[in-house]
């Protein structure tokens, strides 16, 4: 059995080894690049505020098999992707809407950002709207398929909602109503695309 060469072999780092400044020389770095931010508390607080406080606690999860990647993921993305101006945070949920629908196959993470973009103040109605607006452009199957995962989460928050109401009584507010109805609506646009065998 060989070996590998001596230069392909895995790698002891010091820990100061590692520090930014000694990762890319100066000389490297073109100096009117702009610096990326990456704010790892800002990302963990713009997460518990955008997902709710379990979902930070569900990162443990990855972590045991993936040592790293959460923190990596949160870092990059919510303290750094979503700290860049230009965009409002309904904005981002829009576009990810979007793109989750058009990717498909991605139902849990989708269903995550129909859960978030409920929590930031999106009505059903938005939320149906984004993705019905993409069936001529991702086609119909794909629409279909965001439309059952935005139904099932807001069945889920609904049903979510209800348990919270008991617990802590309340009055509905008129949006609360309308995003009843609306998901409603949906369910019942479902029931007749399946018995026209869409």
């Amino acid at each position: 059995m060989t070996t590998a060469p001596e230069s392909l072999a895995p790698q002891s780092f010091a820990p100061e080894s590692l520090a930014p400044e000694s990762l890319v020389p100066e000389s490297l770095v073109p100096a009117d690049l702009a610096p990326a931010p990456l704010d790892r508390e800002a990302g963990y607080a713009l997460l518990a505020d955008l997902a709710g406080p379990a979902a930070v606690s569900t990162l443990a999860g990855l972590d045991g098999l993936a040592p790293g990647f959460a923190d990596w993921i949160v870092t990059a993305l919510f303290g750094g992707t979503y700290q860049r101006p230009g965009l409002a945070l309904r904005d981002r949920q829009v576009a990810n809407l979007a793109a989750l629908t058009a990717l498909g196959g991605v139902e849990p993470q989708l269903a995550d950002h129909v859960r978030n973009s409920l929590r930031i103040g999106m009505t059903r109605e938005e939320i149906t709207e984004v993705i019905v607006h993409l069936a001529p452009y991702v086609g119909v199957p794909k629409a279909l398929a965001g439309l059952r995962v935005a139904t099932a989460t807001f069945a889920e928050a609904q049903q979510a909602q209800a348990v919270q109401t008991v617990e802590t009584p309340q009055a509905a507010s008129p949006v609360q109503d309308q995003d009843q109805d609306q998901g409603q609506d949906i369910a019942q646009g479902q029931d007749i695309q399946r018995e026209a065998g869409a």
